[in-house]
């Protein structure tokens, strides 16, 4: 089973809460494509002995038939591969001191590999990661073994707070859309899934002409050149096509009041925010870094910790797909002062949309993040992670030189005009799990207008 590291995780995290630019210490990225017709992205750098790679298909739960297809499918890929059986290929990877891993999210999923650059240890190591691409076995034993597994965690997560808070707000925001499908599934969507479902889905997702590999670290040109290939020419040829349906933007105020024995009450508030590809990215960016996104300097950590002390922390982020993905605030509190404390997020959500953020807080925003952004492209596994999004969704490859220039130019009133576009705070959707009694509704959704 992949241990889950780079890529799609990485992407919603660090390119959209944590990310800034700067022109002088950004990666050289050379790109072509394949013999196979994959996108490669390659920045060669010989200062450490080591290899990062990664290779990532449009073959995440947005594409799913049956709930769960595409996460059993991705965990499946390294359960037995060509000659390899599981076994042989965690010992592999664990004899030669490497990593085998890869994630999953709505839009992709991806596998990756970090291992030392010497050509005996890397060819070991790509070998099997080649196998494990474009061979996998799919034994049926193994995906009921898988399923048991899989249901019994999704059983637990069903009596956690967080993830019926996640699942319902996700569920309010998209409705029928599949962005409102869990990543891993749901237990009857897994539990109907069968080896010939995941050999499908294998077949029509895992496409070498839609396939991006990510190659940082110590390796030539010449030599990346032969690893793309390696690990893309024998995945399969589909001509399916992939349709996506478009988000609805302008959902319809609801609020869902969940009863749940925790202490406290988990609050998520939001509706669809923006795509990758966005025009008013950047400048979201930095009014969410304002809002919400900036930690204890963000206006909504100050409202409701530091001024009222209502919740230990809370927070907004935009989370970019190929379509529009979800805005969210997020907290906890207890629950007698829930509605005391999403009352006040309201106040203050409706106060930036209306006003947008004072000069003073846009400068603090700008240099912050210009300033932290060194940290985030420090190793090979954090630029690999860029080269993934970079290449998955088209964006420019000075998408890294490009990012200062880009932050530093946004202005006020650029921030309050993208959120008035983007935001509505009247068409939101609400869940409160661990809801106050007295206003608990059963789990029913109620609207607000």
């Amino acid at each position: 089973m992949f241990v889950k590291n780079t890529v799609s995780k990485f992407l919603g995290t660090v390119l959209l809460c944590c990310v800034a630019g700067f022109a002088s210490a950004t990666p050289n990225i050379q790109h072509w494509q394949s013999a196979s017709g994959a996108k490669v992205l390659f920045v060669e750098d010989h200062d450490i002995p080591m290899l990062d790679v990664a290779v990532t298909v449009p073959a995440g739960s947005r594409y799913d038939s049956k709930s769960g297809l595409a996460s059993m499918t991705h965990e499946m890929l390294d359960l037995g591969a060509g000659d390899l059986s599981e076994d042989a290929i965690s010992s592999g990877i664990a004899d030669i001191g490497a990593e085998l891993g890869g994630d999953i999210d709505q839009d992709m999923a991806s596998i990756s590999l970090r291992t030392l650059s010497s050509a005996n240890v890397r060819d070991k190591a790509l070998g099997i990661m080649a196998k494990v691409l474009q061979h996998p076995l799919f034994q049926n034993e193994i995906l009921e073994r898988e399923k048991t597994r899989v249901i019994a965690a999704l059983k637990e997560d069903e009596t956690k707070p967080e993830s019926i808070a996640s699942r319902a707000f996700y569920k309010a925001v998209f409705g029928k859309h599949p962005y409102a499908l869990p990543v891993s599934g749901d237990v009857a969507g897994v539990e109907a899934v069968n080896d010939q479902d995941v050999k499908d889905f294998y077949r029509t997702h895992y496409n070498a002409a839609r396939a991006v590999v990510a190659i940082m670290g110590d390796v030539s040109l010449k030599e990346a050149h032969a690893i793309a290939e390696q690990l893309t020419g024998e995945l399969p040829v589909s001509t399916d096509t992939l349709p996506m349906p478009a988000v609805t933007m302008q959902i319809k105020a609801s609020e869902e009041r969940i009863p749940h024995p925790a202490l406290q009450s988990h609050i998520l508030m939001g509706a669809p925010g923006m795509s990758r590809t966005d025009p008013d990215y950047f400048t979201l960016y930095v009014g969410n870094y304002i809002l919400g996104g900036g930690g204890f300097v963000s206006r909504l950590m100050n409202e409701v910790r530091e001024k009222r002390g209502l919740a230990y922390s809370v927070y907004s982020y935009f989370f970019p797909l190929g379509q529009p993905g979800p805005f969210q605030i997020g907290l906890q509190t207890k629950k007698e002062q829930a509605d005391e404390a999403l009352a006040l997020v309201k106040k203050t959500l409706d106060k930036f949309v209306a006003d947008g953020p004072t000069e003073q807080e846009l400068v603090a925003a700008k240099q912050n993040i210009i300033g932290g952004f060194p940290l985030r492209i420090d190793s090979n596994r954090k630029i690999l992670g860029y080269l993934s999004v970079i290449g998955f969704y088209d964006l420019p490859l000075t998408y890294l030189d490009d990012f200062t220039g880009r932050v530093e130019r946004v202005t006020v009133q650029q921030i309050k005009d993208a959120f008035a576009r983007h935001i509505h705070p009247d068409a939101m959707a609400t869940v409160i799990v661990g809801a106050p009694d007295e206003k608990s509704n059963d789990g029913k959704q109620a609207e607000r207008r």
